[in-house]
């Protein structure tokens, strides 16, 4: 059954309707305030951008949305969780400070902003949902106490995820640093013995003592958690991801933290994607590169695999912006994400989404 997705395109066009108007227009096609009732603790799930990147979603743009769950009588909160990598956001403290310096306040928002996993990301819940690689899976606490939830995404490239939606928003960003571990354990790299030089350097960049050095390095899968720092560390090259092996079981394990994320308020969770600034890496980088394909508009809908599938459509539909980063998959039809990262297969996320029953992914596209 196909699941309706309201778009907007870029662009003020004849009438000159501003992007806040849009949002907000969009809201109420896709019936996004069905799913706020009135006394809702209501999380307005967002990515506040690594420091340094600056293509996370306008703050202004998500003040559009709190206005309009306040319109249904909801009290939002915006929120997202802490990553499991060092950086500006591994606790609440530098995560705050980032949120402020990127626009996430109250003055600008309208909103209170809570990271959900905790002052050290060990705030969670454990959600059942019997799946094929967890029977539970860990939730951000106050994403699962949450009443409902709307879920902004910045729709973009992902080095591991393909690209990151709404599926991606949910299953990484609803998960707190010991769920994304778990998630991440579907990715432990592998070792070039032909080219290691046993210098060490990894054994030193690994925060879970998962490395040691013999005659090459060698990881222990079972202490492995896949956050890549080894990889980084190297300075030979040696130590990779198995896409072929790993990359399948990454993904549904993500997506099955997606699933997780809205179990218990299903019908009380709302989506719009924002297809601007498509840029090649994920927002968790402290950079932002330059778009791959023009600015295409916002989408709505109450499906997460639905809005996902009609944002890789119309994403596929453009054609690529040479001089950046896609240098494969130019020509309108071609598979954008895969142009700049080419081991990846995004999509997995719409398949195995649609197979646990996380959503549908056929839609109907209905242009506002």
């Amino acid at each position: 059954m196909s699941s309706k997705v309201y778009f907007s395109r870029r662009g003020a066009g004849n009438d000159g309707e501003s992007t806040t108007d849009k949002i907000r227009r969009l809201f109420d096609a896709a019936g996004l305030g069905d799913c706020i009732h009135e006394g809702d603790l209501t999380a307005v799930k967002v990515h506040f951008g690594e420091k340094g990147n600056d293509t996370y979603i306008n703050p202004v743009y998500v003040r559009q949305v709190v206005e309009k769950i306040r319109m249904f009588y909801g009290k939002p909160f915006v929120t997202d969780t802490n990553t499991l990598y060092n950086g500006s956001r591994h606790n609440t403290v530098d995560h705050l400070t980032t949120a402020a310096e990127h626009g996430f306040s109250p003055s600008v928002t309208g909103a209170p902003v809570i990271i959900s996993d905790g002052l050290r990301g060990d705030h969670f819940r454990m959600v059942r949902i019997d799946g094929k690689h967890f029977i539970e899976v860990k939730i951000g606490g106050d994403i699962a106490s949450a009443d409902s939830m709307i879920v902004l995404s910045h729709v973009k490239g992902h080095c591991m995820a393909g690209f990151g939606g709404a599926v991606k928003n949910l299953g990484m960003g609803c998960a707190p640093i010991p769920g994304k571990a778990d998630q991440h354990r579907g990715m432990c790299p592998a070792v070039n013995q032909a080219t290691c030089s046993a210098c060490g350097k990894c054994m030193v960049a690994c925060r879970q003592s998962a490395v040691s050095i013999k005659s090459v390095a060698e990881i222990e899968k079972e202490h492995c958690i896949g956050c890549g720092e080894c990889i980084a560390g190297c300075p030979t090259g040696s130590l990779g991801y198995d896409w072929k092996r790993d990359l399948v079981t990454f993904m549904e394990m993500l997506t099955e933290h997606a699933f997780g994320a809205i179990k218990g308020k299903e019908d009380r969770v709302g989506f719009m994607n924002f297809l601007l600034d498509i840029t090649p890496d994920c927002d968790c980088v402290p950079w932002s590169d330059s778009p791959i394909v023009p600015d295409i508009g916002i989408l709505a809908s109450r499906d997460p695999v639905a809005i996902d599938a009609a944002s890789v459509d119309l994403v596929n539909s453009q054609s690529g912006i040479s001089g950046t980063r896609i240098l494969t998959n130019l020509n309108p039809g071609e598979d954008k994400f895969r142009g700049v990262w080419e081991s990846t297969d995004g999509l997995i996320q719409v398949r195995y989404g649609q197979e646990i029953g996380l959503g549908s992914g056929s839609y109907e596209l209905i242009e506002i």
